[in-house]
């Protein structure tokens, strides 16, 4: 970079969920390049600590956080953060929403139950974000308006339904994210 160029502009976005809802897999879906991952294998350590009800063959898990990059244009790019699922770890959800813009909840419709934490982090401290449910195999079980209702989600919160092993699905998320983020807020 020569002086007469600036850095690009940089956005925050951070993913947020329950354990084994799919952070760690969307981030790495939509980012350009290798993220950066801090998973660790789930050890017998972890027994009665982690549940793992809903996600049985999980064998790793988010130690830290996921890191992925999407470069916009020479003037603005998009950092992913994502956040470890566990709650002995949400002490470090706190560090991680600094400078964020928004956010993305991901939930499973298996263990909504899970999702609760996430949306209630975003909410209390006024970061707008948007509830991504991921399908698993494939397979929903609920309608939105069923998903929306057991979440007590806002109609102002958009709420996507898809698979998030796929860039398409991934790119809709953070799509809906800038929207949203664009809308006034209704008073």
């Amino acid at each position: 970079m020569t002086n007469d160029q600036t850095a690009p502009a940089a956005v925050k976005i951070l993913i947020a969920g329950g354990f084994g809802v799919g952070k760690t897999t969307l981030v790495g879906s939509v980012s350009e390049v290798a993220p950066l991952r801090t998973e660790e294998y789930l050890t017998r350590a972890s027994v009665g600590v982690d549940s793992l009800d809903g996600v049985d063959a999980k064998d790793t898990t988010t130690v830290a956080l996921d890191f992925g990059r999407i470069t916009i244009s020479n003037e603005l790019v998009v950092y992913l953060f994502g956040t470890p699922g566990q709650e002995r770890f949400w002490f470090m959800w706190n560090d991680l929403v600094n400078g964020v813009l928004g956010g993305v909840v991901i939930a499973d419709t298996r263990r909504l139950d899970t999702s609760f934490a996430s949306i209630d982090f975003f909410e209390s401290r006024g970061v707008p974000f948007v509830v991504a449910i991921n399908c698993f195999e494939g397979v929903n079980t609920r309608s939105a308006a069923e998903i929306r209702a057991a979440l007590d989600l806002d109609q102002q919160v958009p709420l996507l339904i898809g698979d998030v092993r796929t860039r398409s699905f991934g790119r809709d998320v953070l799509l809906a994210l800038v929207d949203h983020l664009m809308t006034p807020a209704l008073v």
